[in-house]
């Protein structure tokens, strides 16, 4: 009764609800019959830009939305049960990596290779929202962000110090910095786990093939000898003090400290981080940091990690399906979006977005960007790809408990083991 009663009120006011999903809700119990569905996470449902694209559709087209919003750390087990059970949303927001594979995308989700905002995305955006065939399975509409190594520019140049442009030039400049005193870069081993996908992207993204056949289960990382080269490159640079003396205790709260009193001159991050986690108020602030490649040994010219980008994905059974692609038409109005992402810091997805904030770091160094970016590859595309096995494997490497050769191999059996989790072929 209170289920009805909830539902008619929402018809009445022609508002977003925003719907906690339990175990026992179901898409088809909600859903009014006019309105269009659409699920992802909590918190993913309630970012500002958002809430502002959903009020906009409603209140220009008079069309009801039933968020169905997920609580996150339930959403790919939650979703996956209800599209086991044929509960399957009007439209689906999902980043494109490993756990996508658990939605039978080509079964339910509609391929937008020919919707008219296509040509209005970005490269990079576009490249990231592709399957393996080349099909576009989403629009992008999220915050983007360029992952690489932020560089106390200011530092840098009281030393005399240039930022490096090839692997052995960031070699020498990690060693200058180390000789006179200072920790070259800031790696939080304690509990972070993003830094290693930057090294194992220019593999798999330079060489879709490889990718293919590790996906396929037909080779595997001790196969590959870029993959060995990264690991002693990290295991060396732990070694040599690279990462100074306290980065196996360093986590994601220590990284500000660590940048803005100088202790640290680099990491790896993105740039969306000094805007929303970097403390102002030591020596030195924002405006003092550049962004250059990171560089692993397994890309002579560094690499840069494009944005990893929530989709709406369209279920291409519903019958609703072409109110569902006008409603991504809305979202990809330049009018719109550019209304919603308003004083927004992200690199822009559209090529019309012109409301949004892009940090100094990034256009200042938008030439080497588009040399050296890659689409986020090993964490959205490696079957099996998890950062927490990774950074697993790289604990029992720094604490000495394997060699290079183990830490490999650590890799591959995490990686088989998540990949027959999922249920992928060939494994």
């Amino acid at each position: 009764m209170k289920k009805r009663y909830f539902s008619m009120l929402m018809a009445l006011a022609a508002a977003i609800s925003v719907i906690s999903l339990s175990g026992t809700n179901a898409i088809s119990e909600i859903s009014e019959v006019n309105s269009l569905t659409i699920m992802g996470r909590k918190s993913d449902m309630e970012k500002s830009y958002m809430t502002s694209i959903f009020d906009q559709y409603q209140k220009s087209t008079g069309t009801m939305l039933n968020i169905i919003a997920i609580e996150d750390a339930d959403f790919e087990v939650k979703a996956s049960e209800k599209f086991s059970d044929g509960d399957v949303p009007d439209v689906f927001m999902h980043f494109n990596n490993a756990d996508l594979k658990r939605f039978s995308v080509a079964d339910n989700f509609y391929y937008l290779n020919d919707e008219s905002w296509v040509n209005d995305l970005t490269d990079n955006s576009h490249a990231y929202c592709l399957d393996s065939e080349g099909n576009l399975l989403g629009l992008p509409f999220w915050e983007s962000s360029v992952s690489g190594c932020y560089y106390n520019k200011t530092l840098l140049d009281s030393l005399g110090l240039k930022p490096a442009t090839t692997q052995a030039e960031f070699d020498v400049l990690c060693q200058v910095l180390d000789d006179i005193g200072y920790t070259p870069i800031c790696w939080p081993a304690d509990g972070c786990t993003w830094m290693f996908q930057f090294g194992l992207d220019p593999i798999f993204a330079d060489d879709p093939p490889l990718l293919q056949k590790l996906n396929k289960n037909e080779i595997s990382y001790s196969d590959i000898p870029e993959v060995t080269k990264m690991v002693k490159w990290i295991k060396n640079a732990a070694d040599k003090g690279w990462f100074g003396s306290d980065y196996l205790k360093d986590g994601w709260s220590d990284i500000s400290a660590d940048l803005s009193t100088g202790d640290a001159v680099m990491t790896f991050i993105w740039d969306t981080w000094f805007y929303t986690d970097f403390e102002q108020g030591n020596k030195y602030s924002v405006d003092d940091f550049a962004l250059m490649p990171v560089f692993m040994n397994t890309a002579d010219s560094g690499t840069y990690e494009g944005g990893n980008l929530n989709m709406m994905m369209v279920n291409k059974n519903s019958d609703k399906l072409k109110t569902a692609l006008e409603f991504l038409s809305f979202c990809a109005s330049e009018e719109n979006y550019n209304i919603a992402f308003k004083g927004i810091s992200t690199v822009s997805c559209f090529k019309g977005q012109t409301t949004n904030i892009q940090s100094h770091m990034v256009t200042d160094a938008s030439a080497s960007i588009a040399a050296n970016e890659r689409v986020s590859t090993a964490t959205s595309r490696i079957i099996g790809y998890s950062a927490d096995d990774v950074a697993a494997a790289f604990d029992s490497l720094f604490n000495n408990d394997t060699d290079v050769s183990g830490c490999v191999k650590l890799m591959d059996d995490y990686r088989v083991k998540e990949a027959k989790n999922q249920g992928a072929d060939g494994f």
